[in-house]
């Protein structure tokens, strides 16, 4: 738990970075994170919808600090930059969660478009390399931080037409792991003061998506607000208990 700054939520006094903060997960992030106390920093490529974002959490949590950067997270001087000036204004980082996205799939196998792959292992697999790399030090200075990966269940069971997307999301997935085998190590006989983590799901669903396609069961799929909830209460659970964990949002197959 994070020490309390004489606020009521369980978050108060964390400092949490949001990358991915515009999309419709990053949205929910940014809202729970913010009703939980926290200090909310979200980047996205996005300015128009990022401002959007952090103007809806600012309004639902009046007196709640939301502040919206707009990174490359494909340039990691950019990405450096963002963690020291997160932590010089804010004073410590307890938390980064990557929700950056992106799919491309085909029919079959054969019909894989490389250029998927391209793009894919730069949004999922680049941007992980980056936010890690710039957060890390930071994380295990806060005594608490967590790096959290939002994954896909089909990273370990791949179908023929995901080839590019599992590729990259277990690419992804093996980064995470090597992260947290640093913060095991470096934590020594006390154990890791740091925790990298990886949440599950099958797919994220919304209100958006329900009201385009209302006969849909999306079954299986996990809510936004769910996986936010999910995502707040990490920092609820020891570092030791969390590091270098799978954390099924999903049934796991």
């Amino acid at each position: 738990m994070v020490t309390s700054t004489g606020g009521q939520g369980p978050l108060e006094g964390a400092v949490i970075a949001v990358a991915g903060a515009a999309g419709p997960a990053g949205r929910a992030t940014l809202l729970r994170l913010a009703e939980a106390g926290a200090v909310v920093i979200g980047s996205d490529s996005n300015p128009e919808r990022l401002a959007e974002a952090v103007d809806a959490a600012r309004y639902a949590h009046g007196g709640a600090t939301v502040v919206g950067d707009t990174v490359d997270l494909l340039d990691l001087d950019q990405t450096r930059e963002w963690a020291a000036r997160t932590e010089k204004e804010f004073g410590r980082i307890d938390g980064l969660v990557h929700l950056v996205g992106g799919w491309r799939g085909s029919s079959t196998f054969a019909e894989t478009d490389l250029a998927d792959w391209d793009m894919l292992h730069k949004l999922l697999v680049r941007t992980v390399q980056h936010t890690s790399l710039a957060f890390n030090e930071a994380l295990e200075r806060s005594g608490n931080g967590r790096f959290l990966l939002i994954s896909a269940a089909g990273a370990g069971k791949p179908t023929g037409g995901n080839a590019a997307y599992a590729a990259s999301k277990a690419a992804a997935e093996a980064w995470t792991l090597a992260m947290a085998d640093g913060f095991r190590k470096s934590g020594g006989e006390q154990g890791p003061r740091a925790a990298a983590a990886i949440l599950i799901v099958k797919a994220l669903v919304n209100d958006q998506m329900r009201a385009e396609r209302p006969n849909a069961k999306f079954a299986g799929f996990t809510d936004v607000t769910e996986l936010a909830e999910a995502i707040a209460g990490v920092w609820s659970r020891p570092a030791q208990e969390v590091n270098g964990q799978r954390l099924w949002l999903t049934p796991e197959p």
